[in-house]
């Protein structure tokens, strides 16, 4: 359900989106269509960090958009309506009362969406997508992977998300799935999801302000290199207690910390160019952004 349809210009474009779930909720997505890219030439979504600035994360895809013919849609969850970790991370999943919303209201259907926007808006013809989410948005996507069954993406990168939603039924949401109305079928998909968590091997900050600090992440480990680790961890040995198949994987970025424009570069050199570039090449152009 959406309603809105994105036809973005060439070159930069940002257009307001109304999302039918969350009407009262407006979003803007900001695009980039390269004069080269066709319907069937690649899209990959790509979600912002805490400071909501899908312009910027936009523009971090930008080289790679022109270099290999791909569209990119970054929607931005502003403050105003999504405000804090509740709204945007944890996707609007526990209301302010600590009741568990109707799973259509989850905020983790939007990227779907968007995509199917730009499908209607005749822009695209591929039934699947990549998404790309760093920091914040590195947990926005695994979240999403966790809790929805019919994502059109082939492929999805976390990185450097400050903590994780475990997969485990026995832990709260968001530090694990319990609460959700999910079971062993769910769990074994969301193991099963070929779901890549990319980890900037300088993420090591333990003092980041912003670095998620209550008991249930510093549990995973005292900076955002160490939990990505116990997240793939823990998802190994969920997996093998129940004798289920763990399809996760963690790619280790050299020489880069908690910046979002490398860490773009990195995904978008790994899948379409089928390499991690060197730190040298990763090294940041200017101000790292989270």
């Amino acid at each position: 359900m959406t309603t809105s349809t994105l036809i973005p210009e060439i070159g930069r474009s940002t257009l307001p989106f109304i999302d039918g779930f969350h009407p009262e909720r407006p979003l803007q997505v900001n695009l980039y269509r390269p004069a080269a890219h066709g319907p069937d030439d690649p899209v990959v979504i790509v979600q912002h960090g805490m400071l909501r600035n899908g312009d910027e994360y936009r523009d971090f895809w930008i080289p790679a958009a022109e270099k290999h013919r791909i569209l990119i849609a970054a929607p931005t969850f502003g403050n105003e309506h999504f405000p804090q970790a509740e709204s945007y991370n944890n996707g609007l999943v526990i209301g302010s009362d600590g009741t568990i919303a109707a799973r259509e209201r989850w905020l983790y259907g939007v990227p779907a969406r968007v995509f199917e926007a730009l499908r209607q808006g005749g822009v695209t013809r591929l039934a699947k997508a990549r998404i790309f989410g760093h920091s914040a948005g590195g947990q926005f996507v695994h979240r999403l992977l966790a809790t929805r069954d019919d994502v059109p993406f082939e492929a999805a990168f976390a990185a450097n998300s400050g903590w994780y939603t475990l997969p485990t039924l026995e832990r709260r949401f968001p530090e694990g799935l319990d609460g959700l109305g999910f079971g062993e079928a769910e769990l074994a998909r969301w193991l099963a999801w070929p779901m890549v968590i990319l980890a900037g091997d300088q993420d090591i900050v333990t003092d980041d302000p912003n670095l998620p600090s209550q008991t249930e992440a510093l549990a995973q480990g005292p900076m955002r290199y160490a939990r990505a680790h116990y997240m793939l961890d823990a998802a190994k040995a969920e997996a093998a207690r129940r004798g289920l198949p763990c399809n996760w994987s963690l790619i280790t970025v050299p020489g880069v910390g908690h910046d979002g424009a490398a860490m773009s570069r990195a995904a978008a050199a790994y899948w379409f160019e089928g390499r991690i570039p060197s730190s040298e090449e990763l090294k940041p152009h200017e101000t790292a952004v989270a």
